[in-house]
């Protein structure tokens, strides 16, 4: 019998990652950008209703690693009505930075901002795999955010005979 060299790599050592700590400061991250929301949508749907705009409809779609806002629509009514331009505070955070960062955005860039922030807290992964896609309406009447939300999947379903 002759002795072989090993093909196979050495086991790699263990993780010194400490996946407590990460998930924790990612629960953390999360209820820190929970917290502006309210001020954030409180600032737009003031900023919609000054301009006369009743609600606006925002449509995404994505699958294969990849995924986006398709649509961004003003509505005053039943008629398409155009954003003005004008600028709101919008307060953000970022992963490496603890302050709030007061950011001037456009009423369509707020709109989208909220959007992709609640599709990421609600359906994490939307655009990933056979994806998702659907429709959020802001209805500034009413103050509230509407999302309608359809996920794509592949199926597969076992059939078994006996002859």
């Amino acid at each position: 019998m002759t002795q072989a060299e090993p093909t196979l790599p050495a086991p790699m050592p263990p993780s010194v990652v400490d996946f407590a700590s990460v998930f924790a400061a990612h629960l953390k991250q999360a209820d820190r950008e929970a917290e502006l929301r309210p001020a954030n949508k409180e600032r737009l749907f003031d900023a919609l209703s000054t301009a006369g705009i009743t609600h606006v409809t925002v449509t995404f779609d994505g699958e294969g690693d990849s995924g986006q806002i398709e649509s961004i629509s003003a509505w005053a009514g039943d008629a398409a009505a155009e954003f003005p331009a004008v600028e709101i505070p919008y307060a953000a955070i970022t992963w490496d930075n603890p302050v709030v960062e007061m950011r001037q955005l456009s009423l369509a860039d707020v709109v989208e901002q909220l959007a992709y922030d609640l599709l990421a807290d609600t359906h994490g992964g939307w655009e990933n795999n056979d994806g998702a896609y659907g429709e959020f309406c802001f209805d500034a009447s009413a103050r509230c955010i509407h999302l309608e939300f359809n996920e794509r999947f592949t199926s597969s379903e076992l059939f078994t005979h006996d002859f």
